[in-house]
Parts: C-alpha cells; sequence; structure tokens
C-alpha cells in the first residue's frame, strides 16, 4: 500500500477486490511485525492448558480489539497528538500486567476479561497502523477496514498454531511447568517494562 515512486503501479480506482486484498495483506503483515502485539499473545496464552479458558481469551481479545479498531478508522473517537504516543505505552503495559499475573498467580478464571479490556487498547494500536493507508482505499472504507480486520485475525491465528504446540513441547520437557512460566513472563515483562518507561517519555513531551 505504500507509494514508491512508480505511477504505473497504484490503482487511482481501485476494485473491491483489489483493495480486499491489499488491506487483508497489510493486516496480515501488520500482525506478524508487531513485536509486542505477539508479546502480548505470548502471556495471554502461555499459562491456560485448557481449551475452553483459551478459547474464551482469544475470543474476547479479537472481539474487543475489532470494536475499537472500527470505531477509530471510521473517525468515531477523537485522536489528539498525544493518543497513539498513549496508546503504545498502554500497550507496553498490558505486557507487563500479563506477565506479571502470570508470575504472582496460578489460576486465572477471569483472563478473557483482561484480554477484552487490553484488546480494546491493541485495537487503537491497529487503528494507527490502518489509518496511514486508507488514503489507497478509494472510498471503500468497509472494505478495507472489513479485509484488514480479516488479516490481521489471520496473522494472529497463525501466531497461535505456532506458538501453542511449541508451549506444550516445553512444558513437556521442563522440569517445572511453573517455573518455566515464570521465567518466561519475566523475560517478557523486563522487556516490555523499558518500552513502558520509553514510551511515557515519549507522550510526557507533549506536555512538558
Amino acid at each position: 500500500l505504500s507509494f514508491d515512486g512508480e505511477v504505473s503501479g497504484l490503482a487511482l480506482m481501485p476494485s473491491a477486490w483489489r483493495v480486499a486484498g491489499d488491506f487483508l495483506r497489510e493486516g496480515f503483515i501488520h500482525i506478524l511485525g508487531g513485536i509486542d502485539h505477539l508479546l502480548f499473545l505470548l502471556c495471554l496464552v502461555l499459562p491456560l492448558r485448557e481449551v475452553w479458558p483459551l478459547v474464551k481469551a482469544v475470543t474476547a481479545f479479537t472481539a474487543a480489539h475489532s470494536i475499537t479498531l472500527a470505531a477509530a478508522a471510521l473517525g468515531w473517537i477523537p485522536t489528539p497528538l498525544w493518543f497513539a504516543s498513549a496508546i503504545e505505552a498502554l500497550i507496553a503495559l498490558s505486557i507487563v500486567f500479563l506477565a506479571l499475573e502470570n508470575i504472582l498467580r496460578r489460576e486465572f478464571p477471569r483472563r478473557w476479561l483482561a484480554a477484552f479490556l487490553f484488546g480494546l487498547i491493541h485495537g487503537f494500536g491497529f487503528a494507527s497502523a490502518l489509518s496511514e493507508s486508507l488514503q489507497y482505499a478509494q472510498g471503500q472504507l468497509l472494505v478495507a477496514l472489513a479485509s484488514f480486520n480479516v488479516g490481521v485475525e489471520l496473522g494472529q491465528l497463525l501466531v497461535l498454531a505456532l506458538i501453542l504446540p511449541l508451549l506444550l513441547l516445553l512444558m513437556r520437557r521442563v522440569p517445572s511447568e511453573r517455573v518455566a512460566i515464570i521465567v518466561l513472563s519475566t523475560l517478557v515483562a523486563h522487556t516490555a517494562w523499558h518500552w513502558m518507561t520509553e514510551r511515557l517519555d515519549t507522550v510526557s513531551g507533549y506536555f512538558f
């Protein structure tokens, strides 16, 4: 969707199929390249072993970020200049929260609720990426929005399809599943904490 200077490669009146394909690919690539979203997914599913809690958590996250992605892309939510930076900081905070919860707790009966609440925040992050490309939708906003969201979901499913078997294999080979969860969550929390502090510095720059 980026304009590289080749005028012949830029469709001025793209068909709905062209828009759908372009934005589906854009959403798919975005989720695979978003390390913060991937770490959130890792922390989300890391302690879940039963199918139903896993399905509830992933479904809640998907539903929530779809809601805010659509609302933001349609212009229903005001977005001042500092808003995008604040969202990035909150996304890092969501990773820290889940990682610390993985460390401190053994049971997660409401993991789906945390997934939904933080999914609302992640949806704004997806909307920031989508907003840069909407100019190429040529009035086919709903097609672009739906296709981007489908691309995000397909990328998310691919990541989960890779992560879950690896986690199951890892947990069977380590002496203590609990220790493995704590170690992995600590590494993720350390990384996300640095992201959060750096992004908060950026946000504070808008006010001071």
